[in-house]
C-alpha cells in the first residue's frame, strides 16, 4: 500500500498537474488571435504503478510533456497551395500590368475588338486618314491629318513598347526580391531547426519554435514550391526543385539569379550551381509570365511594328509628292520602340507621296493602295490583316488573363477550405478551451479535498498516538 504519505504525494502530483494544464490553457486562451498559433495541450498519463501483494496499486498521474495538437499531412497541403496561389497571384499581377500597357479594352475573344483608344483606335485612324486624302490627294489639310494620324500610332507604339519593357524589368526586380526573401526565409528555418533540435534533445519541448518555423516554410512556399521532410530528431529538411536547401540544423544551400541572356534573370542553387526547374511560387509565376504572355505580346507588338513600317513604305517609296519628288520612306525605324515618320512630312505635308505617276498631282494610286492596304491579309502576319492580327493578340491576352483570373479565384477558395480544416485541427476555440477550464479547475478542487480529507485522518492518527 502507498500509506497516507504515498496518498498525499498522489494529491499533490494531480494538485500539480491540474495547475500546468490550467496554464496550458491560459496560453491557448492568451493566443486565440495569434495568427500561426497552433492549439497546446497537457499530455497526461497514470503515474506507475506500485507492486503490492494484492497486485499494482497506482500512483496517481502525471504529467509527460505538451503537444500540439497539428495535422501534418494538411501543413504540406498549405505549403503546396500557397505556392500554387504565389504563382497564379504573380501572373495575375503581371498580367494586368501588360493589359494596361496596351490602354486597350481587353476582352478574351480575338472577334469584335473596338477600342476607342490604344493601337486598335490608331491604327483605323491611319487607314482612314489614307482613305480620305485619296479623296482629295492634293488637300495640304488632308495631308497634315495623315502626318498626325501616323504620328500619333508612331507614339502609340513607342508607348506601349517602352511600357512593356517596364513590366519585364519590374518582373526581374521581383524575382531578384523573391529569391532574397526566400534567402532569408532558409536561414531562419535552419535557425530554429538547431534551437528545436536542441530544445528537443534536452528532454523540453518547443511548439512555439516549431510555430515560427512552420510561419517561415509556409511564407517559403508562397516564393518557390518546396517539399519538407520532418525528421526523428525535430528538425525538418528543405528541398527546392530537387536541391537540398537544408539538412538537419545546417543550411546547404540557397538561391540565387543568373542571367540567362538579354537580362533575363533565371534560378539556380548558389552552392551546387544547378539551375532551378521551379513548378509553382511567385518566382516561377513571374518567370512564366514574363517568358510566357509578356514575351509572346512584346514580340507581337514588334512584329505588328515592323509589317507596317515594311508594307506601307514599300508602296509609299515609289510615289511621288507634290513637287515630284521621290524615293523617301513614310516610316522610319525598324520596330515598335523606334517607329516614326519622315520628319520632313511634319515640316512640309506637300513632301506626302501620294502620286503613282511623276507631275500629275491629282493622281491618288499611291494613297489609295496605301488605304487598301487595311483590308490585305499579310503574310508576316501569318495572312492577316493589321487590325485583324492586332485583335487577335489583344483577345489571347484577355483568354490569358480570364484563365489566370479564374485559377486564382479556385486557388483561393482552396486555400480557404484547407485553412478552414486546420483551424478545426489546430485552432484555438474559446468555448472549448474555457470548457476545459472549468473541468481542470474543478479537478483542482477535488485534488485539494482529498488531500484535506488525508490531512484530517493524518491528524486523528497522530491524535490516537498521544493519547
Amino acid at each position: 500500500m502507498i500509506g497516507i504519505f504515498g496518498a498525499l504525494d498522489m494529491g499533490s502530483n494531480s494538485l500539480s498537474v491540474d495547475e500546468e494544464a490550467m496554464e496550458v490553457t491560459g496560453q491557448n486562451l492568451a493566443n486565440v488571435n495569434t495568427t500561426g498559433y497552433t492549439r497546446q495541450q497537457l499530455v497526461i498519463q497514470a503515474a506507475t504503478p506500485l507492486q503490492t501483494t494484492i497486485g499494482q496499486e497506482g500512483t496517481g498521474v502525471t504529467a509527460t510533456g505538451i503537444s500540439q495538437a497539428t495535422d501534418s499531412l494538411l501543413n504540406s497541403q498549405v505549403q503546396a497551395e500557397n505556392s500554387v496561389s504565389g504563382s497564379l497571384n504573380a501572373q495575375q499581377q503581371a498580367l494586368q500590368d501588360a493589359e494596361t500597357s496596351l490602354n486597350e479594352e481587353i476582352s478574351n475573344t480575338s472577334s469584335g475588338t473596338t477600342s476607342p483608344s490604344g493601337l486598335t483606335a490608331d491604327l483605323a485612324s491611319l487607314f482612314n486618314s489614307f482613305q480620305s486624302l485619296s479623296t482629295d490627294p492634293t488637300s495640304l489639310t488632308e495631308r497634315q491629318s495623315l502626318v498626325a494620324s501616323a504620328q500619333q500610332l508612331s507614339t502609340e507604339f513607342n508607348q506601349v513598347s517602352s511600357q512593356l519593357g517596364t513590366v519585364n524589368t519590374q518582373l526581374n526586380q521581383s524575382i531578384q526580391s523573391g529569391v532574397a526573401g526566400s534567402n532569408q526565409d532558409l536561414a531562419q528555418i535552419a535557425t530554429l531547426n538547431q534551437q528545436i533540435v536542441q530544445a528537443q534533445a534536452d528532454g523540453g519541448s518547443a511548439n512555439d519554435l516549431v510555430d515560427e518555423r512552420e510561419q517561415a516554410i509556409e511564407d517559403l512556399s508562397n516564393y518557390v514550391n518546396v517539399t519538407a521532410t520532418a525528421q526523428s530528431d525535430g528538425a525538418v529538411n528543405i528541398n527546392i526543385g530537387g536541391v537540398a536547401m537544408i539538412s538537419g540544423a545546417t543550411e546547404t544551400d540557397s538561391l540565387e539569379t543568373y542571367d540567362s541572356g538579354g537580362g533575363q534573370l533565371l534560378i539556380k542553387a548558389q552552392n551546387a550551381g544547378t539551375p532551378l526547374t521551379l513548378s509553382s511560387g511567385s518566382i516561377e509565376g513571374s518567370i512564366t509570365a514574363r517568358d510566357g504572355a509578356l514575351a509572346t505580346l512584346q514580340t507581337s507588338v514588334n512584329t505588328l511594328a515592323s509589317q507596317l513600317i515594311t508594307q506601307v513604305n514599300n508602296i509609299y517609296s515609289p510615289g511621288y509628292d507634290l513637287n515630284g519628288n521621290t524615293g523617301a520612306d513614310f516610316f522610319t525605324g525598324t520596330g515598335a520602340s523606334n517607329i516614326g515618320v519622315n520628319s520632313a512630312l511634319g515640316n512640309d505635308p506637300s513632301q506626302v507621296q501620294a502620286s503613282g505617276t511623276a507631275g500629275a498631282a491629282g493622281d491618288n494610286k499611291v494613297v489609295l493602295a496605301l488605304a487598301q492596304l487595311a483590308n490585305t491579309d499579310i503574310s508576316g502576319l501569318n495572312n492577316q490583316t493589321f487590325s485583324g492580327s492586332w485583335a487577335q493578340t489583344v483577345g489571347a491576352l484577355g483568354h490569358t488573363i480570364s484563365s489566370v483570373n479564374e485559377g486564382v479565384t479556385n486557388s483561393a477558395a482552396v486555400t480557404q477550405m484547407l485553412s478552414s480544416q486546420r483551424q478545426s485541427v489546430s485552432g484555438v476555440s474559446i468555448d472549448q478551451e474555457m470548457t476545459n477550464l472549468m473541468q481542470f479547475q474543478k479537478s483542482y478542487e477535488a485534488s485539494a479535498q482529498v488531500i484535506t480529507t488525508l490531512n484530517e485522518m493524518l491528524q486523528t492518527v497522530v491524535a490516537m498516538k498521544t493519547v
